[in-house]
């Protein structure tokens, strides 16, 4: 009996040691696991500490641009309205958009000129004469406050056309001025199809509702309406030209107009041509003309998401327009 507890008591020792193995390793990992979510929490406290900092200071920022701008808007200033890329119904250009900026700064009591910042090749005529004529209207509304066209790079075919509306036109010695011109171009598939052996079939109710079809061959007649068109609509081009720049335009031969000939000049030769008035830019032309430095910029913008969709849908618009037919373009 006496061997047979001493046994068991012999046995029961390294039990013992076990369990008290086992508490010293739970111990550990609850301290472990205590410790790593205290420090969890700590980085978890300072990101949300940065997110806050962060979030507090873009919304300073944006708050002081939005008093500095209230402040300019208060005081008297220029106003701005940029015509950027190709002028189209569907474009960040459309004469929707521009008009609407337009409208904009003629009713600010505190706009003392307005700047027209140019960088087109050009687009539509009927975007064009939209704005051209609204100018117009605004300016007999508002008779004192001047408008004036500053290009940039580029102010060619309509957006020549809008610029002819203003005072003033100024650019740069190497900018890009002119192209007075009608334009309408497309593709003709017909050999394509007779090499292809594909039968183009067309059918139409009018005798010339297919006369731009790009797989059927143009007819002189056909040819000749669209020149006849395209001369009516130049000629739109140069009457509002001539009204707008007055008896500034220096014609060389008026026998041979290539001012009017969808030609396009530097800067310093459109200069020459009376195409444009002076070299200068937006920032001079507020302080030196207007007499007002400090710009308001008033062009309409729209939010980034829209944009994106609009320039995806213009792009394919323009590749089946290029594809499947024409339309006129002062470019």
């Amino acid at each position: 009996m006496l061997n047979l507890w001493e046994q068991s008591e012999s046995d029961q020792e390294p039990q013992g040691e076990i369990k008290s193995w086992e508490r010293e390793l739970v111990e550990k990992v609850v301290t472990a696991s205590v410790t790593e979510n205290r420090r969890a929490r700590r980085w978890k406290v300072f990101f949300q500490f940065i997110t806050i900092l962060y979030l507090t200071l873009i919304t300073v920022l944006l708050l002081a641009e939005e008093i500095k701008e209230f402040w300019i808007k208060s005081n008297p200033h220029s106003s701005l309205v940029s015509i950027e890329g190709i002028i189209s119904a569907d474009s960040k250009a459309s004469a929707d958009k521009i008009i609407k900026g337009l409208r904009k700064a003629f009713k600010d009591p505190q706009t003392k000129g307005i700047i027209l910042r140019i960088n087109s090749p050009g687009g539509s005529p009927v975007q064009a004469s939209y704005v051209y004529n609204e100018i117009t209207r605004l300016r007999k509304l508002h008779k004192k406050i001047p408008v004036y066209a500053v290009i940039v790079d580029l102010g060619a075919s309509a957006a020549y056309y809008i610029a002819a509306a203003a005072d003033k036109i100024y650019a740069n010695e190497s900018s890009i001025v002119g192209s007075i011109g009608v334009l309408m171009n497309g593709f003709g598939f017909v050999k394509t199809l007779e090499n292809l052996g594909i039968e183009r079939r067309l059918l139409t109710a009018g005798a010339n509702k297919g006369m731009m079809d790009p797989f059927s061959p143009m007819k002189a007649q056909d040819k000749q309406f669209v020149k006849d068109l395209l001369d009516q609509l130049h000629q739109q081009f140069i009457s509002a030209v001539k009204k707008g720049r007055k008896d500034k335009l220096q014609e060389v031969d008026p026998k041979n107009p290539q001012i009017f000939s969808g030609l396009f000049w530097s800067g310093l030769e459109a200069k020459k041509l009376g195409l444009i008035d002076a070299f200068s830019n937006s920032s001079d032309v507020a302080r030196d003309e207007i007499g007002a430095e400090k710009i308001v910029d008033y062009t309409y913008k729209e939010d980034l998401f829209k944009q994106f969709s609009d320039q995806v849908g213009t792009t394919i618009a323009n590749v089946l327009l290029s594809v499947t037919g024409a339309t006129p373009r002062f470019w």
